[in-house]
């Protein structure tokens, strides 16, 4: 698996759009439909302002589903929630159904029931039988520094997790609970894309691609019977040696 390198972010994320679009064109042709995990963090806002910024008029965001990969457990307005970050960089700019959306409903305590809660939003919007795990036609990656992607950490119970869909976890390095679906439910996806931009980004990648143990969360999304697809810009590759 190779990633694919941009000379820039804008170049990135135009190609990032132009994937998310196809893949939309594609679900809604073969199933009527678009689903789509979103991730959180700053390398999505540049793909969502795009998205939101007119250039594609004809999106279908009607039958376009959002749902997201993790959240933080803070209230839905505030800074640092993912779904406050997504509204306003692109919910409140298109004209997608209130009831497309469905966010991760935070004000739920404790945070187990919160996750709990959003499994089951899971299961009844995919209709699942016990044992089965949503296919989302796309879902939306980061990578952190250390190699987390959603909120999936490193050394994280969550990710030992086989049967549930969404897992709750205290980051110690954030002092703060986090919100996940579980790998599973990313391995069951029909697409995983991968974002990652800025020279930060050139040690974790080295280590994804050139020491392949599986040790990093990151490393640990192998989608079953989809596809799995890393875009990244040549700040972020400038470690690898396949992009010397």
């Amino acid at each position: 698996m190779k990633p694919r390198i941009f000379e820039t972010p804008v170049d990135l994320f135009q190609g990032a759009a132009e994937e998310f679009i196809n893949r939309a064109a594609k679900a809604i042709r073969d199933r009527g439909k678009f689903c789509v995990a979103l991730s959180g963090g700053s390398t999505p806002k540049s793909l969502f302002a795009l998205l939101a910024s007119g250039k594609f008029p004809d999106f279908p965001w009607d039958k376009t589903f959002l749902f997201w990969g993790d959240e933080r457990y803070v209230p839905p307005d505030a800074a640092e929630s993912n779904f406050r970050m997504t509204t306003e960089t692109l919910l409140s700019k298109v004209p997608i159904p209130d009831e497309n959306v469905f966010r991760i409903k935070t004000e739920i305590s404790p945070v187990d029931q919160a996750a709990a809660d959003y499994e089951q939003t899971l299961k009844a919007f995919f209709n699942l039988k016990s044992g089965q795990f949503p296919r989302f036609d796309l879902t939306l990656n980061g990578v952190g520094s250390e190699g987390h992607t959603a909120s999936l950490f490193p050394d994280s119970p969550a990710l030992e997790e086989k049967t549930r869909l969404v897992a709750a976890s205290w980051i110690e390095k954030f002092k703060m609970f986090r919100i996940s679906l579980t790998l599973p439910v990313f391995n069951n996806a029909a697409c995983v894309l991968f974002l990652a931009v800025g020279k930060e980004k050139a040690p974790i990648l080295r280590e994804v691609f050139e020491n392949p143990s599986d040790q990093l969360p990151a490393q640990r999304i192998h989608p079953s019977h989809g596809e799995l697809l890393w875009f990244i810009d040549r700040a972020a590759a400038g470690s690898l040696k396949s992009a010397a």
